[in-house]
């Protein structure tokens, strides 16, 4: 197949930092609405100290996941070759973001 070889040739290897910064935005603002709903959800019917201690623990989860992703967001900014991830950001970003999911169902049910 002629066009087969000429696939990999076409690609723009410079728009993959570009793609992966739009994740992570899309990705703190989906942490976003789930901390906002979260508050929303301990808020409503009348608050008990459970509900707004999981939902402060949802904004500081959202927290702490919106610095990991700014501060990889930054780094794709900022070089044309960016380095890879480490490990215990990933490690960090994935238990805050399995955790927030975790305290806004918590809060729902």
């Amino acid at each position: 197949m002629p066009g087969a070889d000429a696939a990999p040739a076409d690609r723009d290897p410079g728009l993959q930092p570009e793609r992966t910064r739009l994740a992570w935005r899309r990705t703190t603002l989906s942490g976003t609405v789930v901390a906002v709903l979260a508050v929303k959800a301990a808020l409503h019917g009348g608050a008990t100290t459970l509900s707004v201690l999981a939902a402060a623990l949802c904004c500081a989860l959202w927290l702490a996941f919106v610095r990991i992703a700014h501060g990889r967001i930054r780094a794709l900014a900022e070089a044309s070759r960016p380095p890879a991830i480490t490990p215990p950001r990933v490690t960090a970003a994935t238990l805050c973001v399995l955790a927030l999911a975790v305290c806004g169902a918590l809060l729902v049910l």
